[in-house]
């Protein structure tokens, strides 16, 4: 079983591999164009950013949200050779694979640590070691991401029902429209609000403790204040998207963002 410090990004382990192989399109989260497979102009010689502390006044807000989920750093370890001292184009191909795969990890490892997912144990470790083995094929251009994420998927709603409980249909907000809403001080424990789209929406002081936010748009989301406290399958890119502040209370697993 993979731990969560090997699905942590650990970019001082890494070929810089998401500077190179994805693609930037200019716009607020990025300052330029930049086609896949060409580095970064911010890149350096030893794989690191030039301007990693001052990304956000630069432009680049893009980055600063950006999660590998430990991708980059093990398909460097897998290549053993950097990109300058051969082909990349196999290691640029594989990191949306293995990252996606990563993610998938990350969830049922955090699936299998909350109380009530009991009566799936099973089936939540059989996905596990099933993603796991396909996250070690040596060509993953080969491997179906969508079927892998079809049968973890139906394992995750699962979990979330068995954790959250009964709740009233007005916390059933699954692929909700909230983008700008004002829900100042909102009771969302126990919400369902994965795939909501709350773009630039205001959650200060909102109680979303235990609320399931897999796959919610958090951009510019304001969480002030805000209880986020045991909320299910919420990552780090997701926290780095939105806004907050020292008061905001956050799952054990993630870190507060520096923008913060």
């Amino acid at each position: 079983m993979p731990t969560t410090t090997e699905l942590r990004a650990d970019c001082g382990s890494c070929f810089g591999l998401c500077c190179v192989a994805l693609t930037f399109s200019k716009s607020a989260d990025f300052a330029i164009d930049k086609p896949a497979g060409e580095p970064c102009r911010n890149l350096d010689d030893a794989f690191r950013c030039r301007i990693h502390t001052d990304l956000r006044p630069k432009g680049f807000q893009g980055c600063t949200v950006y999660d590998c989920f430990g991708a980059g750093q093990e398909i460097s370890r897998r290549a053993g050779k950097s990109w300058r001292e051969q082909s990349g184009a196999e290691m640029f191909a594989a990191l949306p694979i293995l990252r996606q795969l990563h993610e998938l990890l990350w969830y049922l490892t955090e699936a299998l640590t909350y109380k009530g997912t009991e009566p799936i144990h099973a089936d939540l470790r059989t996905a596990l070691a099933r993603v796991e083995q396909v996250s070690r094929t040596t060509d993953l251009t080969t491997v179906d991401v969508m079927a892998e994420r079809a049968v973890v998927n139906e394992l995750l709603l699962k979990t979330s029902k068995l954790v959250r409980g009964k709740q009233p249909k007005s916390k059933e907000r699954r692929g909700a429209d909230l983008i700008g809403k004002r829900l100042r001080n909102a009771d969302l424990q126990n919400a369902n609000l994965r795939g909501a789209y709350l773009i630039a929406a205001d959650l200060t002081n909102a109680n979303l403790r235990g609320a399931d936010l897999i796959g919610a748009d958090l951009r510019d989301t304001n969480l002030s204040g805000a209880d986020l406290t045991n909320t299910l399958f919420l990552t780090q890119s997701q926290l780095n998207a939105a806004q907050g502040n020292a008061q905001t209370k956050l799952p054990a697993a993630l870190t507060r963002p520096s923008h913060w």
